[in-house]
């Protein structure tokens, strides 16, 4: 199973379309979508939440058969593929206001509210896939998020029982690591990748895509 993320910043154009396909993914965990992109071959299951005028906060891209879940968070949305559960989330950025989708006065409670949520109806899945913009950074300087936010995030991967393999992989920002990631399960074995989203040398996005092939276990 090839499984990708990628942050479109409220984004689409045939540009973006053509780097999703070329990746050659099953399964995209996606971020910031505009309500415009879709992908020829997949099903598409946009958060129910809006983050702006024609952006959802996530959706999930599967070109093999797909069952909609209800979102686990406002700022995520869960898939069932098979037997396993693929969650794309956004997480609390450093500036993220408290209200409705973020709960707490500070990052960190902010964070920790958001990660309990997921884990709370997550914890029972059989298997679980979770990726998309976490705001952190696993290891090295925290640029995005706080270091209390990326306790909470990695608490929840142990509680669920998830390996990161973007983890070392390099933002966009030289000399940080990536704040986009995807989880599997720990038993599988998982290679990742990054690639550099750009059109005649123009970026697509802020962010760049990651991908990771996956074997289940």
């Amino acid at each position: 199973m090839r499984i990708g993320t990628w942050n479109l910043a409220g984004r689409w154009s045939d540009d973006h379309r053509n780097v999703l396909l070329e990746a050659d993914c099953d399964v995209w965990l996606l971020t910031e979508v505009d309500e415009r992109t879709s992908l020829p071959g997949f099903a598409m299951h946009l958060s129910a939440a809006t983050m702006a005028a024609r952006r959802r906060w996530a959706a999930v891209a599967s070109r093999v058969p797909m069952a909609s879940s209800p979102d686990p968070h406002r700022a995520s949305v869960a898939a069932q593929v098979g037997a396993t559960t693929y969650v794309s989330s956004v997480l609390p950025w450093r500036a993220a206001r408290s209200g409705p989708v973020w709960v707490g006065e500070r990052h960190a409670g902010r964070t920790q509210n958001a990660v309990d949520e997921l884990t709370l109806r997550l914890r029972a899945a059989p298997s679980v896939v979770w990726g998309g913009d976490w705001n952190h950074a696993l290891l090295g300087k925290e640029y995005a998020g706080s270091k209390a936010g990326r306790a909470s995030v990695t608490a929840a991967l142990d509680e669920l029982g998830l390996v990161v393999p973007t983890t070392e992989l390099p933002h966009a920002i030289d000399g940080l690591l990536s704040i986009d990631h995807v989880a599997v399960p720990a038993g599988w074995s998982a290679t990742a990748r990054r690639i550099v989203a750009e059109s005649d040398g123009r970026r697509l996005s802020d962010h760049d895509a990651y991908v990771v092939d996956a074997q289940e276990a």
